[in-house]
């Protein structure tokens, strides 16, 4: 290993280094335009990719394992904890059917991009779990995927780069639909004609009174992260247990055993479980989604540290163009499937932008449009992508062999 200012024996400074990079990053994010462009995760790992590139820190630590195999796991219960099946069900209304049928253009898209693509990119098999994580759920499934399959950090780091672009690209083109005459004409589009009958600001009040600073307490911080390891070190058994007692001698055992022995379905499973039956004590937990997405800002430093500039440059093209053919099915099933079944173009839009980007990003253009009726809805479907998106991923990883 060559000789970086910080050397791999320093986890002390190295834990320092990557909680500083989220830091800045979330910062940013939240207090600049271009950061919320960008966004918080993609410049957590650009920042850690400069420091490892100009030999601050180095290319591997026990640091960056300790992440990995602990501080990953750690989040996802707490993404989770407002999960709850029965209320997603029942306060989702008609855009959870919408919802799932883009979801099953995800699939579809991803399958039709690996085999149209596989043969220029050898390891594009590694890349089909966590794009139909990520664009079923969000970052927390692309993580989850990439860890499941053990993806090298400079295929994460290219993949993470492409999907970001592609997401970018994406919204703009769903709020350019919004307003499109082409899609105006063929849609029905009652929130949109609604907001342009009043005077003009008073469908954008809700953002302010959505998004409230919350009061947080010694109890829910305990409780939060307490509930969080157990959940996982119950799941980690389990899976463990029947990774080793069920068989891998043909396709259908090897897909049971895919999706029982894979630790982060089974702590998607359980906290899915614990959220619907407890959903007063877990749901209202005030810090749990702080603190995850905190979590995964530093594992997007992590995977920023072994980012190859060289692998970037030379296989993000070509991945941004697998994540556009997926992008572009889930358009086509959710815009197709929206006209036969007579969804509204805002729901069809917000569908969409859930897939794609999670619940935070489809929450956001609701509110951003003023469609304030479906803000709370484009929040729980896109948890429940969380739910779905490690269960697609895991699914497409066993179906091409991996």
């Amino acid at each position: 290993m060559s000789h970086t200012l910080i050397s791999a024996d320093n986890t002390w400074t190295l834990f320092a280094i990557l909680a500083a990079i989220a830091t800045l990053a979330i910062y940013l994010e939240q207090k600049t335009k271009i950061g919320s462009k960008i966004t918080g995760c993609v410049m957590a790992l650009i920042g850690a990719m400069i420091l490892s590139n100009i030999g601050i820190i180095p290319l591997d630590a026990p640091a960056y394992d300790f992440v990995w195999d602990y501080v990953i796991p750690l989040s996802i219960p707490m993404l989770l904890f407002n999960a709850d099946i029965k209320r997603i069900g029942k306060e989702s209304g008609r855009l959870l059917i919408i919802y799932l049928i883009s979801g099953i253009g995800t699939i579809a898209g991803g399958i039709v991009a690996y085999n149209l693509l596989k043969g220029a990119f050898a390891d594009l098999g590694l890349v089909l779990p966590m794009m139909i994580g990520t664009y079923t759920g969000g970052s927390v499934n692309l993580v989850a995927m990439a860890d499941a399959y053990q993806v090298g950090g400079e295929l994460v780091s290219s993949s993470v780069v492409a999907d970001n672009l592609l997401m970018a690209l994406y919204f703009f083109a769903l709020i350019a639909a919004a307003g499109s005459r082409f899609f105006l004409k063929r849609y029905r589009h009652p929130l949109i004609d609604e907001i342009e009958a009043q005077s003009g600001e008073e469908g954008f009040k809700g953002a302010s009174s959505f998004w409230k600073p919350k009061e947080v307490s010694l109890k829910d911080i305990a409780f939060c992260i307490a509930l969080s390891l157990v959940i996982v070190a119950v799941s980690v058994n389990i899976a463990n247990f029947f990774g080793e007692a069920i068989p891998t001698t043909n396709f259908g055992l090897a897909l049971i055993n895919g999706l029982l022995g894979s630790k982060y379905l089974i702590i998607t499973t359980l906290t899915m479980l614990v959220a619907t039956i407890f959903p007063k004590q877990v749901g209202s937990i005030p810090c749990s989604q702080e603190i995850g997405t905190y979590l995964i800002h530093i594992f997007f430093a992590v995977i920023g540290v072994p980012a190859s500039i060289y692998m970037i440059v030379t296989k993000a093209p070509l991945l941004l163009l697998f994540c556009a053919i997926i992008v572009f099915v889930n358009m086509l099933f959710s815009f197709v499937f929206g006209k036969l079944l007579r969804f509204s173009l805002e729901e069809i839009i917000i569908s969409s932008n859930a897939n794609i980007g999670g619940p935070t990003t489809a929450a956001a253009m609701a509110i951003a449009k003023g469609w304030n009726a479906l803000i709370v809805p484009a929040i729980l479907v896109g948890t429940l992508g969380y739910v779905l998106g490690n269960y697609y991923g895991i699914f497409a990883g066993t179906f091409i062999g991996l």
